[in-house]
């Protein structure tokens, strides 16, 4: 078997001990008696085999020149150093190890008989262009900087990971051209600069076997398991993707293993909340907190003793316990991160602080199933690697807070994507001023000659529909109360129970015949100051426990007041508000594919909705006409769908209500502003106010003449100023029609005038409906509330 048989490389490889022999050439003519025949012995055994000079690629010949070699190798392998170095021959890019010192075989023995030794950081898909780079400096001069680390990766008799340097000596080889080895030139090495990943272009300059390697090299081994742990756990500290993995923890554990030289070590970490001064733990894949056990939170001063917590919250300072079970028996069990420990098995333990000049962040928890490996002496190694971990945890807790501000950034006061590159830009232009010391201001946004849309989907009479579930529930209570103070008197003729049913008689008729403003409250205030302090009294009769019983059963907990009416329309104007925003949600991101333009939403008794479309917000050179008027047809398209969408639903909900649609057309451009006190856009100028007072009053509206609202439901109502609005709107209403979204009863209408506001009229169709989606007929909305009901 040869050396390069199953490899590709530029290099053949010649093991040789030509260029130690000439070296031995040199000494045997010493003026030094002792080192001059030891020079010429060695020669002799080398005159006796030619092959150990001139070089030689099968491996059998290796195994048959074993003591010979050793003998050549004599002043290089030191027999006094032996068991002390860690050393081998070898050649270069291959597994083939001739001669090892004493020290190394016993590692590799004690790695175990299925151990294979492999050179990590080796590029395995490079390693033809490494070799090149070699050759260059070796044959040309030019020398590229490819020196990396190498190392070896070995089990000690414990299992646990050693980590070895490699350092080589290449003083006895040489690499020599072959016949087909094209000479390098400048222009070739300039263009191998720029192609490293060309592997065809560094083939066509190296072809395969165009060198020779003659000579062999001695690998100098260091153990380095400390240096490289701490890089390590520097590296997994570091990478942000690595911590997120399953196999984080495990690795982590790994490699404290190595740093302590202790098998199956475990790591736990704890957060520290300052605000409330408690441990808690970090939710992650395998993340565990020995000083928390199974309890997710704890205050600090129940999961240390005062010691401890001294030492950790106040010092700084890492501790051990080096015997788990004995400190149990010694505090009996009274001392919390001791029992904690003890419970979960731990027998030893290193507690230290992850602290900075702010104070504690969390702890760090080392533990052990067997008991003394772990303690005060070797707790110091942490010393080296506390400044990474302290360093991991301030950018965890930047992350988090920067994490914890997008979130309410994103769910609270969150900017629209159409917009977000304008404030991105102005963010930019505030950090950049930050850095050259200039003073830093957010300048004003805002975004001029855009088109606003405005619509909205009411539920009509939502204020006589929530006095009514009002009236409902006060009367229910008022009335249970009325007949147990009416029980009382029978067994309690108290004159204050009647002087109760007296005030209570006063507001039932109250609540029938003009229920106001205040009538709620007061009718609470009464119960809560006077009703419940004597019902409580009352409870100590027998005969009444059972029926106060299930008067307190049906009040709210909170209100402690009887809320269901109330309850059913608030949850009912939950429901729908939630149904129609989500609807218009999923459509806008149809509307955004079409045209980008700015779009927001609000769920008051109903859903409104504002967009804004033009080119300063697009940012583009794109904006046309065509654009605004897709939007508006989409727009009524969109309110005709969530009319129907709503009553497919409504006999859903809890409480049967209406709602009324209604659009406000502005033809005229305006500018809009980022209102940086209340986080949302907001018009500008005198001129474009009128627009949003148009917006705040207009759905309360009457027709010019009459008592009649112009939004109504069953109908959508589109309110404008302009003929030319009229006409265009028109056009969607016939477009609409013929795909029956929309009836035939269209009528155009004048409004009273508001305040600073004239000459507004409306168009309202009304909208035909589907009883289900599957459903193909069309129903006016007197027609399906008659399906409805039938």
């Amino acid at each position: 078997m040869d050396i390069n048989d199953n490899i590709e490389s530029p290099l053949k490889i010649k093991l040789s001990f030509d260029k130690l022999l000439q070296q031995y050439d040199v000494l045997a003519d010493s003026d030094n008696d002792f080192v001059a025949e030891k020079a010429k012995r060695i020669l002799e055994v080398a005159k006796q085999y030619p092959e150990l000079r001139d070089g030689f690629s099968k491996i059998d010949l290796v195994k048959e020149r074993e003591e010979e070699i050793a003998f050549l190798l004599q002043d290089t392998f030191s027999p006094l150093l032996t068991h002390n170095e860690i050393k081998t021959a070898t050649v270069p890019f291959h597994d083939l190890i001739f001669n090892a010192s004493a020290r190394f075989k016993k590692i590799i023995k004690t790695a175990g008989d299925d151990f294979e030794l492999h050179i990590k950081n080796m590029p395995d898909d490079d390693e033809y262009i490494v070799v090149c780079a070699i050759i260059l400096g070796f044959c040309y001069g030019f020398n590229l900087n490819f020196k990396r680390p190498f190392y070896y990766e070995i089990p000690d008799e414990n299992g646990i990971i050693r980590y070895y340097k490699i350092l080589y000596n290449a003083d006895f080889c040489e690499i020599i051209p072959n016949e087909n080895a094209p000479v390098i030139t400048q222009d070739d090495y300039d263009e191998l600069l720029d192609n490293f990943e060309n592997i065809d272009l560094w083939k066509a300059k190296f072809p395969p076997n165009s060198y020779t390697f003659k000579g062999f090299v001695i690998s100098n081994i260091f153990d380095v398991t400390d240096d490289q742990s701490i890089s390590n756990i520097k590296s997994s500290l570091i990478s942000k993707d690595k911590r997120k993995q399953n196999s984080f923890v495990e690795g982590f554990q790994d490699i404290f293993s190595s740093l302590f030289g202790i098998k199956d070590l475990k790591v736990g970490f704890s957060i520290y909340n300052r605000e409330d001064d408690v441990f808690e733990r970090i939710y992650g894949s395998g993340m565990h907190s020995y000083l928390l056990g199974e309890t997710t939170t704890k205050e600090c001063a129940n999961a240390l003793c005062t010691w401890s917590y001294d030492k950790l919250l106040k010092e700084f300072k890492h501790f051990s316990v080096s015997d788990v079970d004995k400190m149990f028996e010694l505090s009996q069990g009274k001392a919390p991160h001791i029992s904690s420990l003890h419970q979960q098995g731990v027998k030893s333990a290193i507690f230290a602080p992850i602290a900075n000049d702010k104070g504690l962040m969390g702890i760090i928890e080392i533990v052990s199933n067997k008991k003394q490996v772990l303690n005060s002496v070797n707790a110091n190694k942490l010393g080296d690697v506390l400044p990474y971990i302290v360093s991991a945890a301030e950018r965890a807790i930047e992350e988090e807070a920067n994490l914890i501000e997008a979130i309410i950034q994103k769910e609270c006061t969150s900017i629209h994507p159409s917009v977000h590159w304008r404030f991105a830009k102005e963010a930019k232009n505030f950090i950049k001023a930050e850095l050259i010391g200039e003073q830093a201001i957010f300048k004003k946004i805002a975004f001029e000659n855009i088109y606003p849309l405005y619509g909205q989907m009411d539920i009509k009479g939502s204020s006589e529909a929530r006095n009514t579930a009002t009236k409902q529930d006060l009367a229910l209570q008022l009335s249970a109360a009325k007949t147990i103070f009416e029980m009382a008197m029978q067994v309690e003729f108290l004159p204050i129970y009647d002087q109760f049913v007296f005030q209570i008689d006063e507001y039932l008729r109250g609540l029938n015949e003009q229920f106001q403003v205040d009538s709620e409250q007061q009718i609470s205030d009464f119960f809560k100051n006077d009703i419940d302090v004597a019902l409580k009294h009352l409870y100590v009769i027998d005969g009444l426990k059972a029926e106060l019983d299930i008067y307190f059963d049906t009040l709210d907990d909170k209100l402690n007041m009887l809320y269901n009416n109330r309850k059913q329309y608030d949850n009912t104007v939950a429901m729908i508000n939630k149904n129609m925003a989500a609807m218009l949600d999923k459509k806008q991101q149809d509307a955004q594919r079409m045209y980008p333009h700015y779009f927001e939403r609000f769920k008051t008794d109903g859903v409104e909705h504002n967009m804004y479309i033009g080119e300063s917000i697009t940012k583009a050179d794109s904006f046309n006409p065509i654009y605004l008027y897709n939007l508006r047809l989409w727009q009524l398209q969109v309110m005709c769908e969530m009319e129907n969408s709503f009553y497919q639903k409504q006999h859903k909900f809890p409480v049967a209500l209406d709602v009324a649609s209604m659009i406000l057309v502005f033809n005229q451009p305006l500018t809009i502003s980022f209102r940086m006190d209340e986080k949302q856009f907001d018009v500008d100028g005198t001129y474009n106010a009128r627009y949003e007072i148009v917006k705040k009053r207009v759905d309360k509206a009457y027709i010019k003449g009459t008592t009649e609202r112009v939004t109504q439901k069953g109908k959508i109502s589109i309110v404008y100023s302009q003929k030319q609005d009229e006409i265009e709107y028109l056009r969607y209403i016939k477009f609409l029609q013929a795909k029956n979204y929309l009836d035939t009863d269209v009528e155009i209408v004048e409004l009273q005038d508001l305040q600073a506001v004239t000459g507004l009229k409306a168009i309202r169709v009304s909208v035909l409906y589907h009883k289900s989606e599957e459903d193909k007929s069309f129903y006016t909305y007197e027609d399906l509330m008659k399906e409805i009901k039938a």
